[in-house]
């Protein structure tokens, strides 16, 4: 093998072809660029998505606004009034279901997926790619981080415990996730103690063992019938994914973490609730205004929410509302959340990018569940705000279809950020209303 870095050989080949640890160039053909060129940096401002999953639904009867009114000239209703001042910014949108979402206790499982769970004969679960994972695999490519993943140490969904998030890779397998403010801090923003030489042997021995694995599997996959062999691609696929993502780890290896211009304090110790929450929000600014990364979604918090409300309840006995204490506790979450969101935007439309614009220009922001509420499933509580899709903002859309398809949503906004994706989950085409008035 050529000494030659620039010799046209794949990363793999020329891990085994050495004993040594040497970086490679980057090569936009390996989908990564470290360094933007002049040109590039003089460019608009990125674009970027985030999708927040409140979980658990809303309570039906004072979040959603009137059927009956619709367009520019509706009225908040009391779970959304703390979004009042941003009205002009927030569209709401009624009717949205994943057609095949039939068990609530699945929680935010399929929220971005639109997958059918039962899609592959004789498997009891299947997911598809999230659309969050979707985006990351365009708007990713620049930034040290590919998506951001955050959740709660609160496992308030069956299925659903600590370190998983919203986000499913191409396989259907879930991403994990940052589950407290504290972890989320050190890795978004505080640079390695590890020296640098002793990080690139580790990222040689995770490589050599991972050239090992794939040779082993491919001897194995001699003589295989059609289904072990279709889970030995799936296989060999997660093996590519931890390569990518090793290339990645290479290719930031010495570069530092940026700071923000308003630094972000490390997070205290047993943070819960809407304080969590609120962290959580100031973390993705930072980010974004360090261009750490372009895709971010959060899972957040209920039971600890609701705890830090002051009531007792669980978030589970809490979305089996009725009228009286549960119901009011329902409400009073609905209340909280839509307060925290508004501070959000807030941040967003003050954070200002270096032509002059606000990040709230250019970040598509997604709120909302899979469920309705109790253990409805149709009609998703959903909210959008943000310039960065292009959406003409500041109204309540009732789709005419009481049962369109949400991944139309996802599909919509994905086109809308340039993401040049022709359908996603069981979508069925864009919503147009999204962009005339």
């Amino acid at each position: 093998m050529s000494s030659d870095p620039f010799h046209p050989s794949t990363r793999r080949n020329f891990l085994r072809g050495g004993t040594t640890l040497l970086a490679l160039p980057f090569l936009e053909s390996f989908g990564f660029r470290r360094f933007a060129s002049a040109a590039e940096k003089e460019a608009a401002p990125p674009k970027r998505l985030a999708f927040i999953g409140m979980g658990f639904g809303v309570t039906r009867e004072t979040w959603f606004p009137d059927t009956a009114t619709t367009g520019t000239d509706y009225e908040l209703p009391d779970g959304l009034k703390p979004l009042q001042r941003h009205k002009d910014d927030i569209t709401v949108i009624q009717n949205l279901s994943n057609q095949f979402s039939n068990e609530a206790h699945w929680g935010s499982t399929f929220w971005l997926t639109g997958a059918n769970r039962y899609a592959e004969p004789g498997q009891s679960f299947h997911n598809s790619i999230s659309a969050d994972q979707v985006a990351a695999e365009v708007l990713g490519k620049e930034t040290r981080f590919t998506s951001i993943q955050l959740g709660s140490e609160t496992a308030d969904t069956s299925g659903h415990g600590p370190g998983l998030s919203l986000a499913w890779n191409r396989q259907g397998k879930p991403v994990a996730g940052l589950d407290n403010p504290t972890l989320a801090f050190h890795r978004l923003f505080s640079d390695e103690t590890m020296p640098l030489e002793q990080r690139q042997l580790l990222l040689q021995q995770k490589r050599s063992v991972l050239d090992s694995v794939m040779e082993n599997a491919k001897s194995v996959g001699r003589g295989l019938n059609s289904a072990d062999t279709d889970k030995l691609d799936e296989y060999f696929q997660s093996v590519r994914e931890i390569e990518t993502r090793l290339s990645k780890e290479e290719q930031w290896l010495g570069v530092s973490k940026v700071q923000p211009a308003d630094p972000v304090e490390e997070p205290r110790e047993g943070l819960a609730g809407a304080e969590e929450i609120k962290l959580m929000y100031d973390l993705m600014i930072a980010a974004m205004q360090v261009d750490a990364s372009r895709v971010f979604t959060y899972r957040q918090p209920v039971t600890s929410l609701l705890q830090s409300l002051g009531a007792t309840i669980s978030a589970h006995n809490m979305s089996h509302y009725q009228p009286g204490m549960r119901m009011e506790a329902s409400q009073k979450r609905d209340r909280k959340n839509s307060e925290l969101l508004a501070y959000f935007i807030d941040k967003l439309k003050t954070s200002k990018e270096a032509d002059g614009s606000s990040l709230y220009d250019h970040t598509t922001l997604s709120f909302g569940s899979n469920i309705n509420s109790i253990h409805y499933l149709t009609n998703c509580p959903t909210l959008i705000t943000g310039g960065g899709a292009g959406v003409k903002h500041g109204r309540h859309l009732v789709l005419e279809d009481t049962k369109t398809p949400l991944s139309n949503l996802w599909l919509t906004l994905l086109q809308g950020t340039g993401i040049e994706v022709d359908s996603h989950g069981d979508s069925t085409g864009v919503l147009g209303e999204l962009f005339t008035v």
